[in-house]
């Protein structure tokens, strides 16, 4: 989607999923991704979110100019999804996933259509990449919750991965599951069974409810 590179370095408005809208200004675009420069921060956007973008109609105010140097520099290569995503390996990062909430922490595996991410608060959670709204990587300063690194542990999971995330949901039949979050009661519960894409799962009242997996957008145990 290399239709907006003409828009580099311009101040633009963007529209993702969920009626959400940022101002920045364009930084770089990949087939995939693209990456915004917004109130100090990059904000990395996969292509999969973005509704729309177009040059800053509101010039009444100028934005401001990176000051850093942008994260997860590709050297030559253009910019993509997956490499975004491995290169953020084990740094602190904050990732939209549901709504507008947010999650802080760190990847520590990228799969074929998952990462797993760990947060101090929520530990090890399963996110599905075609759910990632937007990472934004921290100062190289801070940490989440300005936990020392003794409380954040960079260190790879020694959970067994599969590939997908069906796969890798499937290993937790029988188990209390935490589906976005916990954003909504219906979606905490036993899970009787996955497949072909939904899953079944028993809430606290004991009634049987149906989720069609692609719909979820990241899990956690209880």
């Amino acid at each position: 989607m290399n239709s907006f590179k003409h828009l580099i370095d311009e101040d633009v408005d963007v529209e993702i999923s969920g009626k959400t809208y940022f101002s920045g200004i364009l930084i770089d675009n990949g087939l995939d991704i693209l990456v915004l420069y917004n109130e100090q921060k990059y904000m990395y956007i996969p292509l999969l979110h973005i509704h729309n973008i177009k040059k800053r109609s509101n010039l009444e105010y100028s934005l401001e100019k990176p000051s850093a140097e942008m994260p997860f520099q590709m050297e030559q290569e253009s910019i993509s999804y997956r490499k975004i995503l491995m290169n953020a390996k084990g740094q602190f990062i904050e990732l939209c996933v549901t709504g507008n909430r947010s999650i802080h922490g760190y990847i520590t595996n990228v799969l074929n259509d998952y990462v797993l991410f760990y947060s101090p608060v929520f530990k090890n959670v399963f996110i599905s990449l075609q759910h990632i709204k937007w990472l934004l990587p921290y100062n190289t300063n801070l940490t989440p919750y300005t936990l020392s690194n003794a409380d954040l542990p960079v260190v790879p999971s020694n959970i067994p991965l599969s590939r997908t995330f069906e796969e890798q949901l499937k290993k937790y039949t029988g188990q209390l599951l935490v589906f976005d979050l916990g954003d909504n009661p219906n979606k905490i519960g036993l899970v009787k069974s996955i497949s072909n894409n939904i899953v079944e799962l028993v809430d606290a009242e004991g009634q049987l409810i149906y989720w069609k997996l692609s719909h979820l957008k990241s899990v956690h145990l209880s």
